[in-house]
């Protein structure tokens, strides 16, 4: 038996105790006995001081003799129950449930706080790698876990909001914030899982950005259907790393280091101009975007279109809309986003 459900035997346990005292008093201190008429309160009260073993006066002195021993079983009883209830006081604490009741609520308050954020559904090997990077980068974020050996690990990796449940199912997302974040990622262990969590996501957000794991590349087109925007194959993209150790190591080489570096994180990241941004209308040269943030500048996506404009000119004109590609660590890319009006 869990400590929260002996806590709730041992309130059980004591209404009932002093429903049998209140009666009990009344019944062997009372007419049947000998005694005089007991009332409710006199009752209540004589029962209260046995069970607080304050040692105050009888109501009614002296008590019959069968009030006596019936006080005399009951302050043994009395005893017992108090024991029972302190020790399963205690154990709620030892525990962890009270720690973990604290957690929840300050995470729900949390959650409830979060906006432009990121869900990460899922605990295996893949959701702990994306929550990794989402910790080196510096994003807000929350992890929805419904595999409850697997979740057990997530602490490990850093601190954020864990919630526990299953992400194919509308009100735990609406727990996690859905209607208020930027983008959901799905790593759950089944196909069929991805795909439905897919479908509830985009069903209570309909501009959020989905991308999700499919681990048979037939899936892919029904996954995408459903409202994906992306779908990651791990086969596919472990094919595509076996071919480029191969064929060209050095680039391998360098883009691990980069992605692996804990010192000086370095990311290819991106980011989209907004209406009004202090960057419109200007060329990068003007920008200084280098210069003032650090950040290196690798290709420009004018919006609306779908080519890229790598290494731009200096005399590129910048305007609301156009994709930015960049590297840069976290800290670089916020002093971007707040030079661009993005923050």
């Amino acid at each position: 038996m869990n400590a929260k459900r002996r806590i709730f035997v041992s309130l059980s346990i004591f209404l009932i105790v002093l429903a049998v005292g209140v009666a009990g008093f009344m019944y062997f201190g009372g007419p049947a006995f000998g005694g005089p008429r007991w009332s409710l309160l006199d009752s209540i009260y004589m029962t209260v001081i046995t069970i607080g073993t304050i040692g105050y006066g009888e109501v009614h002195a002296p008590l019959t003799d069968a009030a006596r021993g019936f006080t005399t079983i009951y302050i043994i009883v009395c005893l017992v129950t108090i024991a029972y209830a302190a020790s399963s006081i205690t154990a709620f604490i030892v525990e962890g449930e009270l720690k973990n009741i604290l957690g929840r609520r300050k995470m729900e308050k949390e959650i409830r706080h979060l906006k432009d954020h990121f869900i990460v559904c899922g605990s295996d090997e893949t959701a702990q790698t994306v929550i990794r990077e989402l910790l080196l980068t510096k994003k807000k974020f929350i992890v929805v876990a419904n595999c409850k050996e697997d979740a057990e690990a997530l602490p490990a990796l850093g601190d954020f909001p864990i919630l526990h449940g299953d992400p194919t199912d509308d009100d735990v997302l609406l727990k996690a914030g859905i209607e208020r974040a930027k983008g959901i990622l799905l790593s759950l262990a089944t196909d069929e899982a991805n795909l439905f969590a897919t479908i509830s996501a985009r069903s209570l957000n309909l501009g959020i950005r989905i991308v999700t794991k499919a681990l048979d590349v037939r899936s892919h087109k029904k996954i995408f259907k459903s409202g994906a925007d992306s779908v990651i194959s791990p086969t596919f993209i472990g094919g595509m790393r076996m071919v480029s150790e191969m064929i060209r190591p050095a680039a391998t080489t360098f883009l691990d280091l980069m992605l692996r570096e804990r010192e000086r994180v370095l990311r290819v990241d991106e980011i989209t101009l907004p209406p009004g941004s202090p960057l419109d209308g200007r060329t990068i040269e003007e920008a200084r975007i280098g210069e003032k943030t650090g950040a290196l500048l690798v290709a420009v996506r004018p919006g609306g279109k779908k080519d890229f404009a790598f290494n731009p000119k200096p005399e590129t004109v910048l305007h609301a809309g156009d994709i930015l590609v960049f590297i840069a660590s976290p800290d670089m890319a916020q002093e971007l986003a707040a030079l661009a009006g993005a923050a």
